[in-house]
């Protein structure tokens, strides 16, 4: 299949598009406009210089060194000497993929034109991406406010032909090689920085974005397969459908709720299993059945505002300052756009999601385990005593939440000031964001523990689920045989995980 094309103009840029630049299935172009508005914003930056003005960002030192000017001899030095003292990170190397979505964000940001850089630096960018060349960015260094610094100096490093860099040749990343070679080998010529183009390429929130949108395509992934999972539950135990009732969701109409309930009770429908047990005495299963839509609900609701505000953020012009131009008038105004406190939050709120749906799903696991509810052996063990079942299954979800519940404490209320007190209150959004990218890969092993458990009780009825519960459980059972015996499950316990952030089982279902 042929790759994509994604056009950036600065405006319409969405988080498909940059999964897609990251994985390589997207070429990327820069739309004719967005040369357009750059051209305008550098010629404003020219005329700067040429009447002397001493202006912030362009021909001034940077921080709290910004009452400090600049001879015009020394703008470009400025400029190297900016992104080199500036690419000090440490700790482990952010993936290739996710470096070139901070990359593409990076570019699109420029494409808005109120940046001052002349169209040549994002064309180099857009080469780069393209080429799979992807600077090695170490992870820790940005606060989330002044922008990304340390991460996109890094990025910017590799764009000027210094640092090291990975390449992909189809799938493959080679081992690092120097960004000069890299660029050498694929006919780039390296960036020659010029006034303000250096401050413009690090000051904004690109990192912070980049995580943000793999959290959301994890989570759309698994808000979905929680769903899936609580009607196979739901089957598993002979639970009661009546919670799933439209009336009882339309009562309290809450949009994330509604979806939920209606998920779920698509997926019952035709179920045997349902009409088995109709006049049985159990009058209310348990919250963590019948209260399902209530917690999955909040957070498809969490999702849609968490999508609504990113996709605003990837199409905004994040650095500072900013210029603005009408080619007779040109405005730098410094403000503070970089802060990435909208997206702290929206982690933060993301983390906290993560820990209730897994939560959650331990708790239905349990009653999967439990013959009292099943009516089968306890863990669902061939040979109670002798065989243990899926005994740790459940032992292994719980310390999973552990890690989430640790996960999930906020990260933006960690402020530290810096830069001699004047970059006061920052948002620390680069850890919040990579943490909560972190703890939907937890979360997805919650759930996938879950679809084991309770895809082994149905493999043990002769009565038939919900249309939707056979599909799902069709799928589970191709990557998880069933348990005739005790045997060690790791490696089938992580593969479904993983699956489960391919989007393996909305394709399925087709969701």
């Amino acid at each position: 299949m042929g790759k994509r094309t994604v056009s950036l103009n600065g405006s319409s840029l969405t988080i498909k598009d940059v999964l897609d630049a990251g994985k390589g299935s997207a070429i990327i172009e820069i739309d004719e406009s967005a040369i357009i508005a750059m051209t305008e914003s550098r010629s404003a930056v020219k005329r700067i210089l040429e009447k002397g003005e001493v202006v912030y960002g362009i021909n001034t030192g940077f921080g709290a060194l910004s009452s400090v000017t600049i001879e015009h001899d020394q703008l470009e030095q400025l400029q190297y000497n900016l992104i080199r003292s500036h690419a000090c990170g440490v700790g482990d190397a952010m993936e290739s993929e996710h470096v070139l979505m901070m990359m593409v964000i990076r570019a699109n940001t420029l494409c808005i034109g109120h940046s001052g850089c002349r169209p040549e630096v994002v064309e180099l960018l857009v080469q780069m991406v393209n080429e799979g060349i992807a600077p090695i960015v170490p992870r820790i260094g940005s606060l989330g406010a002044s922008g990304d610094l340390a991460p996109l100096s890094h990025m910017a490093l590799g764009m000027i032909g210094e640092g090291d860099c990975h390449v992909r040749h189809g799938d493959i990343w080679t081992e690092p090689q120097t960004s000069a070679s890299a660029l050498e080998q694929a006919g780039i010529v390296p960036l020659i920085l010029q006034a303000k183009e250096g401050l413009s390429l690090i000051n904004g929130t690109s990192q912070m974005c980049a995580y943000l949108s793999i959290c959301m395509m994890n989570m759309d992934h698994l808000v979905f397969a929680a769903d899936a999972s609580a009607a196979c539950s739901v089957e598993a135990i002979y639970g009661s459908h009546t919670p799933f009732d439209s009336r009882v969701h339309s009562a309290r109409p809450q949009r994330g709720q509604s979806i939920s309930a209606a998920r779920i009770s698509s997926l019952l429908m035709g179920s045997e299993i349902n009409e088995s047990h109709i006049d049985c005495g159990r009058v209310q299963d348990a919250y963590s059945f019948r209260c399902a839509p209530q917690v999955h609900g909040p957070v498809i609701d969490l999702l849609a505002e968490s999508r609504r505000m990113l996709e605003i953020e990837i199409n905004s012009a994040t650095d500072n300052p900013l210029i603005f131009t009408n080619g007779s008038k040109d405005d730098v105004i410094s403000g503070g756009n970089f802060h990435g406190q909208n997206l702290s939050l929206a982690a933060d709120a993301l983390a906290v999601a993560c820990h209730e749906l897994a939560s959650i799903s331990e708790r239905r696991i349990n009653h999967v385990m439990d013959p009292q509810w099943t009516g089968q052996n306890a863990f669902l063990s061939n040979i109670e005593g002798l065989e243990s079942g899926l005994m740790i299954v459940q032992y292994v979800a719980a310390a999973l939440i552990s890690e989430l519940h640790l996960l999930s404490n906020p990260v933006s209320i960690s402020n530290v000031p810096v830069s001699l007190g004047k970059e006061d209150h920052v948002s620390m959004g680069a850890t919040s964001t990579f943490r909560s990218m972190r703890s939907t890969v937890l979360l997805s092993q919650v759930i996938a523990n879950e679809l084991i458990c309770s895809n082994e009780a149905l493999r043990r009825t002769d009565l038939d689920a919900g249309l939707g519960v056979r599909k799902t459980t069709e799928w589970v059972s191709s990557q998880v045989p069933a348990l005739t015996s005790d045997r060690a499950m790791s490696e089938e316990c992580m593969n479904l995980a993983r699956a489960l952030l391919l989007g393996g089982l909305s394709e399925a279902l087709g969701e």
